[in-house]
């Protein structure tokens, strides 16, 4: 192929396929947000962590079916402009018109596999420690009034009446009881502050009292204070508070490999591992099997001419939802049996074969009318010649 039309290709299809990732992504990554976050994350700061843990996964997992699409709507295009039939006369190969789909869909299957190694791994952590937070009420900025929460196991209840600014609280009640002390307190304050630091949040009670009673005793204790100060275990600026524990999927590809748990001894992080590894190392190669099967549908099925192309639609059916179902896979059958990996594996196999065998026929027929052509050619100008 020409190298000008090559680029020209090239350049139209890395096009398509940015414009409906970002068409893929946007909806995913803002369905997610909505349904995970509840509208207090807003002011609790909590959109651009859970944003970042949430993009890199749904950006290598939507990428493959981006490209699949970006080559059927590319060569459903070209078809029904008759460009094919242009390219054929030129005396080009289906597999040459069909190189530049195959180059954009390789580049792809390594950036995917960059992004489901290293990036994703490094960042999904953070969307489930924005989950962490929320269901731990661990920002203060999310806290509701007239609600009652606790903490640290249940041994500190904190109320307040009203929000006076986005740190700052009237009407204070706090009921804990102290293990150092032995000790149980309830702390009244009209004015409270939240303060964060980097190890967490102090919370400055102004104009209040505490009422104390020693365990197993039945006297109360009242002293009333100008400011009081205690700290309490909430999100501060040195980052989000850390969960006691760490998913697969939070493991980089390095150090992956290495923390493969034996089916014996965990059964259930066995399946988790696995459905983990069956999504990174397969879902990228999609890029590039969806890519042979779109092109092979478009070019059997539709007409090259531009006369009769409905057939070739057919592409943008079949491709999203073999991506679908690997997905379900993936992330389901394997969870449920790692032994069903090869099930996976056998689909994706089962697809990049058909794709080729439909562009190797097609070539072949290629190359038979063209044969045919070249024959006849030879055959007028011996004619002529006689």
């Amino acid at each position: 192929m020409p190298r000008l039309l090559t680029l020209y290709l090239t350049r139209r299809i890395a096009l398509s396929v940015l414009m409906i990732e970002a068409s893929l992504c946007l909806p995913l990554v803002m369905t997610s947000l909505f349904s995970a976050l509840p509208p207090a994350a807003v002011r609790g700061g909590l959109i651009w962590p859970a944003l970042l843990g949430t993009l890199p996964t749904v950006l290598y997992i939507a990428l493959p079916m981006a490209v699949g699409i970006a080559i059927a709507l590319e060569f459903y295009r070209m078809a029904s402009e008759g460009m094919i039939a242009v390219l054929y006369s030129l005396r080009l190969s289906v597999w040459s018109i069909c190189l530049p789909g195959i180059v954009i869909a390789m580049v792809c299957v390594f950036f995917g596999y960059f992004v489901a190694s290293f990036v994703a791994p490094n960042y999904v952590g953070q969307m489930h420690d924005v989950v962490h937070v929320i269901r731990n009420s661990l920002n203060h900025r999310m806290l509701e009034p007239a609600h009652f929460y606790t903490f640290d196991n249940g041994s500190k209840t904190l109320y307040f009446q009203r929000w006076r600014s986005s740190d700052v609280v009237s009407g204070m009640f706090i009921h804990q009881f102290s293990d150092e002390k032995k000790e149980e307190e309830i702390i009244t304050a009209s004015i409270a502050e939240f303060r964060r630091n980097e190890n967490g949040v102090m919370l400055v009670l102004s104009d209040g009292s505490i009422e104390s009673r020693p365990e197993g005793a039945t006297a109360i204790h009242t002293a009333h204070f100008d400011e009081y100060v205690i700290p309490i275990d909430m999100q501060g600026t040195g980052g989000m508070p850390k969960r006691n524990w760490r998913g697969v999927f939070e493991v980089p590809a390095l150090e992956f490999f290495r923390e493969r748990p034996q089916q014996a001894d965990d059964p259930r992080r066995f399946s988790e591992w696995t459905s983990e590894a069956t999504k990174r190392f397969a879902v990228p190669f999609l890029a590039l099997s969806h890519t042979i099967l779109a092109m092979g549908l478009v070019l059997t099925l539709a007409n090259a001419t531009g006369r009769s192309t409905k057939a070739g639609l057919t592409a943008f059916i079949v491709v999203p939802l073999a991506h679908i179902l690997i997905l379900i896979g993936a992330e389901t059958l394997v969870r449920q049996d790692p032994r069903l990996v090869w099930l996976v594996g056998l689909a994706i196999a089962a697809e990049l074969g058909v794709g080729c065998y439909l562009l190797y026929r097609k070539n072949a027929n290629f190359l038979i009318q063209r044969r045919a052509a070249t024959d006849y050619q030879q055959g007028a100008e011996e004619y002529q010649g006689a």
